[in-house]
């Protein structure tokens, strides 16, 4: 069900981007296995407070590249899929592994709390934070931003509920500017060969 619902995602958050994405194409354009949302005026910024009670900004990150990804921890295997894939991409850019920032935020604030993420964290990349909406208004406004949708699906008793949610995941360059869209399922190799190429634009 879930996939279903991600398939049918995706081409709206492209068709959204496309525009934008071809306006700042040319020859000598770098190619990205991602999509290329470059320009896009959507996916500014997540200011919420970390698994540690910090407040964030995607401006803490300057120099790094960032991966935003929207879940919850009771995923039973989208979630944990594309946090073990970033811990992989973090691996394979060896040396400039720390450079890259991974971010969660959670779609089921009420049952992730700051103690459930940062364990959840780390399971996968002790550097990499979870961010919680504190409010469900928080996270309705900045899943319209991210352009990312996510539902609460009743589940047998009230705590058994699942949530519906999108899969991709968003890619900010060293200078905090939205960069990339990455499907679900694209991989690690491919998602560090295009890591690699921002931050080789960077230097």
């Amino acid at each position: 069900m879930l996939r279903r619902k991600f398939t049918l995602l995706i081409p709206t958050l492209v068709a959204g981007g496309a525009t934008l994405g071809l306006a700042g194409c040319s020859d000598k354009a770098p190619s990205f296995t991602a999509i290329d949302i470059t320009g896009a005026e959507y996916a500014r910024d997540f200011p919420l407070p970390d698994h540690n009670g910090r407040q964030r900004s995607v401006r803490d990150f300057a120099g790094k590249v960032v991966v935003v990804f929207f879940g919850y921890t009771q995923c039973p295997d989208v979630c944990p899929t594309s946090m073990s894939e970033l811990a992989e991409v973090r691996k394979l850019l060896g040396p400039d592994g720390d450079k890259l920032q991974g971010i969660f935020i959670t779609v089921d604030p009420e049952r992730d709390t700051p103690e459930v993420l940062k364990a959840y964290m780390e399971n996968f990349e002790p550097s990499f934070l979870a961010l919680r909406p504190t409010s469900p208004e928080q996270l309705a406004a900045l899943a319209k931003d991210f352009k990312a949708y996510y539902k609460k699906v009743d589940g047998r008793t009230p705590t058994s509920y699942t949530m519906d949610h999108s899969a991709g995941s968003y890619v900010f360059d060293t200078q905090g500017r939205i960069r990339l869209f990455t499907r679900y399922g694209t991989g690690a190799a491919p998602l560090a060969a295009d890591i690699r190429i921002l931050l080789a634009q960077a230097r």
